[in-house]
């Protein structure tokens, strides 16, 4: 990428697109193009065929769309097939029409099958059934991939898919509807201020997961862009999992509640076992450089900074 080449960011306000930006700028990249929701409907196809007519942008990073933890899941499904496959549909096609070199569309850990070997190889994918609490919100991202595919197959086009594993971070989402690092940190520190000496969690705590900090996803998928890489699917992961129940003894010390923790097994765990291969990124010398320990820091040094807590 040269430093002039504009960049469209569609889910700039998000996790990722919020990283992505900053790093972008971090490393020079200032003609970047954004919308808000209210200014451009992503998921109305004239709408967002006009915005890429007036702005051909160069790059696209497709980081917009819909998304929940296991409950959101289970309760939207409608929503969230819906609106992600009309989100990645818009984009992806007029990405074609009017000529974007590279575009860079987010999947995620959940579309690989509910039994994956571990770790989870970008070749595993398809190649069972999905884990039904995630099996919508799933199938719109695997459409995404598949178009990404389909356009490089008969258009020559240079799309990417990037599939990264569990992400946290600054400007995260602490409303108790999002992923389990933010939604942990919001429930310890409450029950530390309300001085409760215990906190219940959803599931046995027996789930293994790889986590990933925002920046380090971001800087890794700069690098992507800037690459010439052979693949059309990268995971971007740590290629280490921690269970559910050691990662809530870490958010539990980083902010110092003191109470007891138990689990409740009536509720859903998801996916017993989610960690990504990093095979991939490993190759071209990415790998991501926030320790976990670190990460959860500076996520929840973030959430003490958020309003209304």
């Amino acid at each position: 990428m040269d430093k002039n080449d504009k960049i469209y960011i569609a889910g700039h306000t998000g996790l990722i697109g919020s990283a992505i930006v900053n790093q972008l700028r971090h490393f020079g990249f200032n003609n970047l193009v954004f919308r808000e929701k209210r200014e451009l409907n992503l998921i109305n196809s004239a709408d967002t065929d006009i915005f890429f007519k007036q702005n051909n942008p160069d790059y696209v990073i497709l980081a917009a769309g819909k998304t929940s933890g296991i409950s959101g899941n289970i309760k939207f499904p409608a929503d969230l097939i819906y609106e992600n496959t009309l989100i990645e549909t818009n984009i992806i096609q007029c990405s074609h029409k009017y000529g974007v070199k590279k575009l860079l569309y987010f999947g995620c850990s959940c579309m690989y099958p509910k039994y994956c070997k571990q770790p989870m190889k970008e070749d595993y994918l398809f190649s069972g059934k999905l884990e039904s609490t995630s099996e919508h919100y799933a199938i719109a991202k695997l459409v995404g991939l598949k178009m990404c595919q389909a356009y490089n197959k008969e258009y020559k086009t240079n799309f990417l898919t990037v599939i990264p594993s569990n992400v946290y971070g600054i400007n995260d989402r602490f409303d108790g509807k999002g992923h389990v690092i933010p939604d942990m940190i919001k429930i310890f520190h409450e029950a530390k201020n309300q001085n409760k000496k215990n906190v219940t969690l959803s599931g046995s705590g027996k789930p293994l997961r790889d986590f990933i900090f925002a920046d380090d996803v971001a800087e890794i998928c700069i690098s992507i862009l800037n690459s010439n890489v052979s693949h059309e699917i990268i995971n971007i992961g740590s290629g280490k999992g921690i269970s559910i129940k050691k990662l809530s003894k870490m958010i539990k010390e980083v902010t110092g509640f003191k109470g007891k923790i138990t689990f409740d097994k009536t509720r859903p765990d998801g996916m017993m076992e989610k960690i990504l291969d990093n095979t991939r990124i490993k190759k071209i010398g990415l790998t991501p450089k926030t320790s976990l320990e670190e990460g959860i820091i500076l996520a929840y040094n973030s959430y003490l900074k958020t309003p209304a807590k």
